[in-house]
This record gives C-alpha cells, structure tokens and sequence, in this order.
C-alpha cells in the first residue's frame, strides 16, 4: 500500500520527533550521573508517551560497546553501564497512535569519550559511504527513469564495505519498506531477496552496518521515499559525524 500526501506528512513529523528523542537521549547521557541501557530505553520511552507516539516490535535499542555488535539486540536482565569510552547505538521506531498513519525509524551512533578509536572511525566512515552510496545509486538510476530493484540496492551498499574488508561483519540487510502495524511493511525490501523494483510514494529504511561480535556494531540508518516525478526525498537526518558526549 503506497502513501497518500497526509500519511507522507505524517511520516516526516514522526520523524522529526525522533530526530529530537534521540538528541534528548544523549544529552540525558551526558547529564545523568549513573546511565545504563534500561534507563536510557526507559527515558526514550518517556518521550513516545509525551509526544502520543505508538511503537511494537520490541522495546528501543540501546547497545553500548560489544551490545552493538547485535543487529537486533534487546536488553538483558544486567544492563551495561556507561562508563568513559563507550560506543552508543540508539534504533528507535514509532508512529503516530492515530490509525493509518506510517511508522518512521532511525539509527544514531554516539560515543562517551574524548577520542573514537581508529577502528571505530574506520567502520563508521564505511558505514556512512556504504549508505551514501546506495542512495546515490537510487539516484543516479531515477535520473534516468529507472526505478532500481532492492537486490541491486543492497550490493551497491554491500559493496563499499566488502571492499573495505568488512564482509563477514554483515549481518544485517540494507534496507526495508516501511508500514503502518510495524515499521517493517509488507512490500519487498532492500536485501538479497529484493527482485521487485522500488515503488513510488512509499517509505523505506536505508540501514546498512558493519556488526563485529564482541566487538561493537555501528549503523546509520534513514528513511526516503520516491515520489510520483521520480525524486527522491529523504525524510530523515544524515548522521555525518559520531555524537561525542563528554
């Protein structure tokens, strides 16, 4: 089911929303004096209920250090407490309580610390050229008419971080439509199993990431949607930096 204007619009007041919950989150990162995963899923929490938002598929992730490393990780009985030098992923996904309107979804990474360690800025870097690249390659294809198919999509962003050296570390597809019950839509998605081509008016996860066990995980995730002249809008932030909280 394509996207009327009024559910467009409501899809990008979402996502203005979490836009802001996810910079609330880190600054009550950086102003609380004990923070674990659960408090800060809790806080995010707090702000789906202030601004009337509804949310399934699980709780918020929050994930410091090796958590990240688990694409769809959900927070234990012995949350990790933030301590200096953690790595911050923060997945959040909601939409309006008011029926009929779509979900948004979007991925932040943040770090607790003065100073990224080389490995993380390498994966990060990747991570975003990876996403960058595949929402150059959209278009680049709309440009000429084409409504590029997910498959396709998806090796354009497995590509860059192959060719980094990242390969086994993907555990994760690039992408997904977006629904209305769940913020993963019924339509085919940005992955290997992709063979329909994009349609128009319809929202969709740009989510690549690199997932090192034991390790850390970095994403960056956004949302776009194509319109009926072949645009395409992006209706999220682009995440160019880490947050640093100090």
């Amino acid at each position: 089911m394509v996207w009327t204007d009024k559910q467009i619009g409501k899809h990008r007041e979402v996502a203005d929303i979490l836009e802001g919950i996810v910079a609330e989150a880190f600054l009550f990162i950086a102003k609380e004096k004990t923070v674990t995963e659960k408090s800060v899923q809790k806080f995010i929490l707090r702000k789906y209920s202030e601004y009337n938002l509804k949310s399934c598929m699980g709780l918020p992730i929050v994930a410091f250090n090796e958590h990240s490393a688990v694409p769809h990780y959900a927070i234990g009985k012995q949350p990790a407490v933030l301590k200096p030098n953690t790595l911050i992923l923060i997945d959040i996904w909601a939409r309006s309580k008011k029926k009929n309107y779509p979900y948004a979804d979007i991925t932040w990474m943040g770090y607790y610390g003065k100073t990224l360690p080389k490995k993380i800025q390498r994966a990060f870097d990747t991570v975003l050229k990876s996403r960058d690249a595949a929402l150059g390659f959209i278009k680049n294809n709309l440009k000429k008419g084409i409504l590029p198919e997910g498959r396709v999509v998806n090796e354009k962003a497995n590509a860059i971080i192959r060719k980094a050296g990242y390969g086994k570390y993907i555990l994760h597809s690039t992408g997904h439509s977006i629904g209305f019950r769940s913020p993963h839509g019924a339509d085919k998605n940005i992955n290997k199993k992709g063979d329909g081509p994009l349609k128009q008016n319809l929202g969709y996860t740009i989510e690549p990431g690199i997932y090192i066990p034991g390790e850390f995980g970095i994403r960056s995730e956004i949302d776009f949607y194509i319109d009926k002249k072949m645009k395409l809008h992006i209706t999220t932030g682009l995440q160019k930096k880490m947050v640093f909280i100090r």
